[in-house]
């Protein structure tokens, strides 16, 4: 499939979030990072804050929840509209549960691996998820070095999914840029979470399609 760009708003201007969605209408979705200050060491925004921005956003919303207790409070976010609600693995007492109880809620459920936690045991439950998010940096902040360890665990996500025949994408974030998204895409990875690339660019719309344009050159099969 092409590629999906999800620029991360937390590299975005917070006092001028509808403006800087704008500039992003372009892309696949916007990607909200929602941090508690207790799963990882920052603190974003939360709930109400992500309904308003459902609201005002041209794009879909993808909520990256680095939250404790997320079975609580991930069907919350559902409820408020965003298109797909992603989890991580080690807050998670149910996983399987909490992905089905999102898909129930008719939003994409995706799992959220950290750069050290495996993928192997979420191999065997693909149908049970719409998406893998591996993280390439530690999550918690933006701006990070792509750490190059990570591309390996995409290749197992990738050779699994494509051996079961699951529709299951692969997202990647941390790091993304266009030194690194060609070398993710070979891998295997389909969506890509860029914050400061995008919101760092002259122009962002255009930085969007670049990546874009650079990620389906270098998808497996693209014959680049």
């Amino acid at each position: 499939m092409a590629a999906l760009i999800s620029p991360s708003i937390l590299s975005a201007d917070f006092a001028n979030l509808e403006r800087d969605l704008e500039v992003i209408r372009d892309a696949d979705y916007a990607h909200v990072d929602v941090m508690d200050n207790h799963f990882v060491p920052n603190l974003t925004l939360g709930l109400p804050v992500v309904r308003r921005i459902v609201e005002v956003s041209p794009v879909p919303i993808d909520a990256h929840l680095m939250i404790e207790d997320v079975d609580r409070w991930a069907p919350l976010y559902a409820e408020a509209g965003v298109a797909s609600v992603t989890f991580h693995a080690e807050a998670s007492q149910a996983p399987v549960r909490l992905a089905r109880e999102l898909r129930s809620q008719g939003v994409r459920a995706s799992v959220a691996l950290r750069p050290a936690t495996p993928v192997e045991p979420f191999l065997d439950l693909l149908d049970e998820l719409d998406m893998i998010l591996v993280m390439t940096v530690e999550p918690g902040f933006g701006g990070q070095a792509f750490i190059e360890g990570t591309l390996a665990k995409i290749r197992r996500a990738r050779a699994a999914i494509d051996a079961s025949g699951a529709a299951t994408w692969i997202q990647v974030d941390g790091g993304v840029s266009r030194g690194t998204i060609a070398a993710i895409a070979a891998a295997g990875a389909n969506c890509f979470v860029a914050g400061s690339a995008v919101y760092g660019a002259p122009d962002p719309a255009a930085e969007i399609a670049i990546l874009r344009d650079l990620a389906d050159a270098a998808a497996p099969g693209s014959g680049a």
